[in-house]
């Protein structure tokens, strides 16, 4: 009674959802090749002609011992190659030579790269909100988001969070599951799940395994699938085989007839074993071992590969397998694209993205709080050392030297953040390549969620240093104080994204950041006054680029005009106020207002996420150009060695 209530629950979830479209995907490669640019021994061959394909409404397992091609095999269909490998060979879609476009197909990697800070339901249903169109109700997006968890057996951790690196969380074997939630809640018409039973347990690899099952015969989905080493259940899920080793085909075919083959060849799979594991053993050239062939006769790793290599060329298998490649008849490509680029609205995908990251950065202590008690403490410090500076000569300098250490040092310390960019960039570079959103709906998102943060970092901290220190005691004052030290902070931030946006590593990035803030900071007017600056380079065009020149301004200018402040100088005027300061002893323009300066504090803060949007939106477009130069270049070498 129990399976029979499970089931109807399953077939009135698809009725609800929808019949499929269409009639799927028929994905076909022809005489694959992927060769990289090793520095050691120069071209390596990783895929060498590999041919098959993947039918609707079954799942292709692509097995081999590990370092054989799978995974590169997996981003060669989807098109995720890395730029310095060359690719050759044909790749079909529906008979046709055309990419996926977003939504249509979605890919599960090896690694979870997921949010720490949410918990197994906010994570889904975020996604489902992201992805699913705009014409599904929220109710009916959490409905579907609920389904799904409960088809992976995560309905007792649906409170849990994630966790990660320093909190305790979900299990590896849970995040993978998590992972496959997120990218089955479109239900896409084809799918690639990259070891996708790695960290379960037998029993949760066959129900897992057994659900995608499922998802492929119901709604006719196209699933490939690289896996390691399945148990005898999992394996006898699967419809077909790509069987690997070195980058060659050993076998494709229907699973049921991969014993047969290995049996005609002298290595029949011993009664109780599974045939996964005999079928690896016998392809593993790490350990070159003799393996027992027919009677008692023994063969090297390697000449049984070689063995079962030929012998596959040569057997009618392969040639049906060749002539499938051109059979699949033509689709309707344009209806499937379609079909699979709807998805929630611009608008939509922004509020998203800001609660998301909202709730993300408020739950990760490293990403706002550390830093904001490390400003109360820096404040703490700069109130008591300057402490009541009054309105004498000396003042002069210590004003400025107070108001040079807020703008350059306070917001020096925000490259702190950048791990968390990082790890941000991460997350949206695995959704972006499935389509779940648009770049500009992350940079919207992203500077949203960080708005409250940096107000308050501004408010409570600058309070503490500006009437510590006895800065100009009127509000209006404070408030352009607080606003232009806001309008840094998330220009440091911005500029920091920028360059998380170009270079991912941590220590690369946190290298970068400081030594162009250092540059920025030296060239700020306060080290080095302005007529003073070399006039090459260092003054134009370094120091009218640099963010430190207005907002140095700005402070100044909100700080000394309309002070007084008692001359020393020898033969001049008893008073001097603050204008002449700034124009003598600072060497500012004042002939603009404070209020240019934070607008073009706020301007450089808008260029540098403009420029942020332009490099991943750069990058997604060169990459298929730099792709193709390397490949016509290789041909042109090759050509060359030929003549």
């Amino acid at each position: 009674m129990e399976s029979r209530d499970s089931s109807r629950t399953e077939s009135q979830e698809m009725e609800r959802i929808g019949p499929s479209k269409g009639s799927g995907i028929y994905l076909s490669w022809k005489d694959l090749w992927v060769v990289v640019q090793d520095k050691v021994a120069g071209r390596r061959a990783i895929l060498q002609g590999l041919t098959g394909y993947a039918k609707p409404g079954e799942v292709l397992a692509i097995m081999g011992p590990s370092g054989c091609g799978k995974s590169t095999l997996l981003d060669a269909l989807a098109g995720r190659l890395d730029s310095n490998t060359r690719q050759s060979g044909e790749i079909l879609v529906n008979g046709c030579k055309k990419a996926l476009a977003f939504g249509t197909s979605a890919y599960v990697t090896q690694d979870d790269i997921l949010m720490a800070t949410l918990t197994v339901r906010e994570a889904v249903y975020y996604s489902a909100q992201l992805q699913l169109p705009h014409y599904m109700s929220k109710s009916d997006k959490m409905e579907r988001a609920e389904a799904t968890i409960k088809e992976m057996g995560l309905q007792d951790a649906i409170n849990t969070r994630i966790g990660g690196w320093g909190v305790k969380g979900l299990s590896g074997g849970q995040k993978r599951r998590v992972s496959i939630c997120i990218e089955i809640l479109t239900r896409p018409k084809l799918l690639f799940l990259d070891e996708p039973t790695s960290g379960l347990d037998s029993a949760a690899s066959f129900h897992v395994m057994s659900r995608i099952i499922k998802l492929a015969q119901q709604d006719r989905r196209t699933i490939i699938a690289s896996i390691h080493q399945p148990s005898s259940e999992v394996f006898e899920l699967f419809h077909n085989l790509c069987l690997l080793s070195s980058g060659r085909t050993v076998y494709f075919g229907s699973t049921s007839a991969a014993n047969q083959f290995f049996a005609s060849n002298g290595f029949p799979c011993p009664p109780m074993r599974n045939p996964s594991d005999h079928y690896l053993r016998t392809i593993n050239q790490d350990f070159d071992v003799d393996i027992e062939q027919g009677f008692g006769e023994k063969r090297s790793t390697t000449e049984a590969i070689n063995l079962l290599v030929e012998s596959y060329k040569s057997s009618e298998n392969y040639q049906q397998v060749q002539e499938s490649v051109y059979e699949i008849p033509l689709q309707n490509v344009e209806s499937v694209e379609k079909e699979g680029s709807q998805k929630s609205g611009f608008i939509t995908q922004c509020l998203v993205l800001t609660k998301r990251s909202f709730v993300n950065m408020y739950r990760d202590l490293g990403y706002y709080w550390f830093r904001f008690a490390i400003y109360i403490a820096l404040c703490l410090c700069i109130g008591t050392i300057f402490i009541d500076i009054g309105s004498d000569y000396g003042s002069i300098q210590a004003r400025g030297s107070v108001l040079m250490f807020v703008v350059s040092f306070m917001t020096f310390l925000a490259i702190g953040g950048f791990p968390s960019f990082v790890e941000d960039m991460k997350v949206f570079t695995r959704e972006r390549l499935n389509g779940h959103y648009g770049v500009a709906a992350f940079i919207v998102g992203n500077t949203l969620s960080s708005i409250p943060y940096l107000l308050l970092i501004s408010v409570v901290p600058g309070a503490m240093a500006y009437y510590f220190v006895g800065l100009q005691n009127d509000i209006h004052h404070f408030a352009y104080f607080v606003l232009m030290l806001f309008a840094c902070m998330i220009l440091v931030e911005s500029l920091m994204m920028l360059v998380a946006s170009a270079l991912s590593n941590y220590l690369l990035g946190l290298i970068t950041g400081a030594g162009i803030q250092g540059v920025m900071i030296l060239n700020g007017g306060f080290f080095r006054l302005p007529n003073d600056l070399p006039g090459p380079v260092w003054k134009y065009p370094v120091y009218y680029i640099s963010f430190h020149k207005y907002a140095n301004e700005g402070f100044y200018k909100n700080e000394f005009q309309g002070l007084v402040f008692p001359n020393l100088q020898v033969g001049g005027p008893n008073k001097i106020t603050g204008d002449e300061v700034l124009r003598k002893y600072w060497q500012m323009d004042t002939s603009f207002s404070k209020w240019s300066d934070l607008a073009i504090v706020f301007g450089m803060v808008i260029g540098y996420r403009v420029l942020a949007f332009g490099i991943i939106k750069g990058i997604e477009k060169l990459y298929p150009i730099i792709r193709k130069f390397l490949a016509w270049a290789a041909e042109k070498r090759t050509d060359c060695v030929e003549e």
